[in-house]
């Protein structure tokens, strides 16, 4: 029976990652607070002929590690990132799921391109050798819930499980989402975030037909530079987040370890453009302020901005105004760091992976730095260039904005009983 509780309080209390820079969350934070760069030539395929032949590959990932061999062949690469974090954010949050709790716990598991590669190999493969080349299992493994069905099914998830995606912002809508399940009592614990393999040839010419990927092929390390006067767009990466939120009451009681509070969300689509947001940035502002009213603070108490920051001379500009517009002149005096600079553009995977690293900041005072921001193009606002911060952060947000105008911001603090 669904507990009545308006604003049940939620926290993180553990989180996993596959990303261009680490396959565990410990790798991936070492690597951000060193400023290390997962963005090189493209490997794993011919990228020759390609206008953009760099990117943010998963390098070195075992799937066979996380599941068996007969789950693994039945799921797109994405889906073996998700579940694979997912699983790690289990671990992390020493989470028994008995018989009782399996029923209360959910996975919103979102992605923004799916199952492109497996969908990519049978077609060819159908066209080069008929029908019969198409596997029996592409029916399920063929779509965006199959990584969130994969986590629910491994671990034996009876509550509700499903994947939603917003582009860009999949992975903060699908947290967003889940904290409210959990505020407003459906479910004590969820699993949420997000994953996506784009790193394919359809997906690498799609995104450089809009001419939205840098083309600064001879010297990959330094293409992703968000707020950069020198920047030509954004880099493709891979990947996946997952976090489990959790009532803090139930966490607290069973001794979990929680690494942050989870605060406030606020969700708002544009409706101005397929690919280009909103230039009056008027549905990023308004996302912002009402994931700050959700979390009942202002903007006085935001010490970190975990940003968008694609490294596109739109998004950027566009993010700097806004961020200048809510926070008013103590906008000089706040961190502002996008970690694409180093992880390059997850996609579904962003805002999730974005968020774990804003918590890990919440909680150990740091921030980790925008690396390749050598000349920014706002020289009043910090930018958190080359090097960490130690900051004292009573709250954070993190910005996510995508494609077909999706904005999704989440707030975190320091967990405080």
């Amino acid at each position: 029976m669904r507990q009545s509780a308006s604003r049940r309080r939620v926290v993180i209390t553990g989180t996993g990652v596959i990303t261009p820079i680490g396959l565990s969350v410990s790798d991936f934070w070492s690597s951000l607070l060193a400023g290390r760069t997962g963005v090189d030539e493209i490997t794993s395929f011919d990228a020759s002929h390609l206008p953009t032949r760099i990117a943010a590959e998963v390098r070195g990932f075992n799937h066979l590690a996380y599941m068996p061999y007969r789950v693994g062949r039945r799921l797109d690469k994405f889906a073996q990132f998700g579940l694979a974090a997912g699983l790690q954010a289990v671990e992390e949050a020493k989470l028994d799921l008995d018989d009782d709790l399996v029923w209360r716990t959910g996975a919103l598991l979102g992605s923004a391109y799916g199952p492109g590669q497996f969908i990519q190999t049978s077609t060819l493969a159908m066209a080069a050798g008929g029908p019969q080349k198409v596997p029996a299992y592409m029916a399920a493994a063929a779509s965006n819930d199959s990584a969130a069905g994969a986590l629910a099914m491994q671990l034996g998830l009876r509550g509700p499980s499903a994947a939603v995606s917003t582009a860009c912002a999949t992975g903060a809508t699908c947290i967003g989402d889940a904290f409210r399940q959990i505020r407003h009592g459906y479910s004590d614990v969820m699993l949420a975030g997000g994953t996506d393999s784009t790193i394919t040839p359809l997906d690498m010419v799609s995104a450089s037909n809009t001419g939205a990927l840098s083309r600064r092929n001879g010297d990959p390390s330094r293409a992703s530079r968000p707020f950069d006067r020198d920047r030509d767009g954004f880099v493709m990466g891979a990947g996946a987040g997952v976090v489990v939120l959790e009532e803090a009451e139930f966490a607290r009681r069973r001794g979990a370890p929680i690494l942050a509070e989870l605060a406030g969300y606020g969700a708002t689509t544009d409706v101005h453009h397929p690919t280009a947001p909103d230039p009056t940035g008027t549905g990023a502002r308004a996302a912002i302020r009402a994931a700050l009213d959700d979390a009942e603070l202002g903007p006085d108490d935001i010490d970190y901005v975990n940003a968008h920051g694609t490294s596109t001379v739109i998004n950027d500009r566009l993010e700097t105004a806004v961020l200048r517009s809510v926070f008013g002149d103590r906008a000089t005096r706040i961190p502002i760091s996008s970690i694409k600079s180093m992880t390059g553009h997850m996609i579904g995977a962003a805002g999730a992976v974005e968020l774990i690293a804003t918590a890990r900041a919440a909680a150990e005072g740091v921030v980790p730095p925008t690396v390749n921001c050598d000349d920014p193009e706002d020289t009043g606002l910090n930018f958190v260039p080359h090097e960490p911060q130690e900051h004292r952060v009573r709250a954070a947000i993190s910005n996510s904005f995508g494609f077909g105008g999706h904005n999704a911001v989440l707030v975190v603090r320091p967990w405080a009983h």
